[in-house]
């Protein structure tokens, strides 16, 4: 694409950097390509697609509408444009982990993140979000683990448990997803101090929607 100079694999190498470095990461969202360029330009750190402003940009409510080849044409298409890496939502993995990793790692995505609601999901924002089990999570975190080939693409796990199941069960939770094969845990809270310490004991790598 015009003046974009790194191959995907180059760009999950800068975000592997990015992120060893410990610093704070500011990752804006692009909703389509031109806002990546923009991002770019004004010198973020990466791109993010957000999977409730994809579906609202489609005209539907986020809540698990959209489907693989939605979200991932227009990822790519995103992607291409910009020399940042691209972090992309995929809501609970589109019915098949195995089939949506190798497409968005095909399509250049440098990480993604799986969540662990039913199917038939509801914006982090919304109430009433449902769970599926842990051991139903793991079993996919696994899943997409081994349908990637690039070590440096990085399978982001988010947890919505917070507000069903309080913050010690959440912290369960990731713990087993770090254990499954995540390298980075996205949590979608309004954060007190005295929390956050407590995560930064359990996790290295925090992802955190503000």
């Amino acid at each position: 694409m015009h003046f974009v100079e790194k191959e995907p694999k180059h760009k999950r190498e800068d975000f592997v950097r990015k992120l060893k470095s410990k610093k704070i990461l500011r990752i804006p969202g692009a909703y389509n390509p031109l806002t990546a360029k923009l991002i770019e330009e004004i010198g973020y750190d990466a791109v993010y697609v957000s999977g409730g402003v994809m579906a609202n940009d489609l005209g539907f409510p986020d809540i698990g509408l959209t489907t693989l080849q939605d979200v991932s044409t227009r990822s790519y298409l995103i992607s291409r444009v910009t020399n940042l890496p691209t972090i992309v939502d995929i809501d609970t993995g589109f019915k098949s982990c195995k089939e949506t990793i190798q497409t968005f790692e095909e399509f250049g995505i440098s990480a993604v993140h799986i969540e662990d609601q039913i199917e038939r999901k509801r914006c982090g924002h919304l109430d009433n979000k449902e769970l599926i089990s842990t051991e139903a999570m793991v079993k996919k975190i696994k899943e997409c683990v081994l349908s990637k080939k690039d070590e440096n693409f990085k399978i982001i796990a988010r947890s919505d448990a917070k507000s069903v199941e309080g913050i010690d069960k959440m912290i369960d939770r990731c713990k087993a997803y770090v254990d499954a094969g995540a390298e980075i845990i996205f949590l979608r809270l309004y954060m007190m101090k005295k929390i956050l310490r407590k995560l930064g004991k359990n996790f290295q790598v925090i992802y955190l929607q503000i």
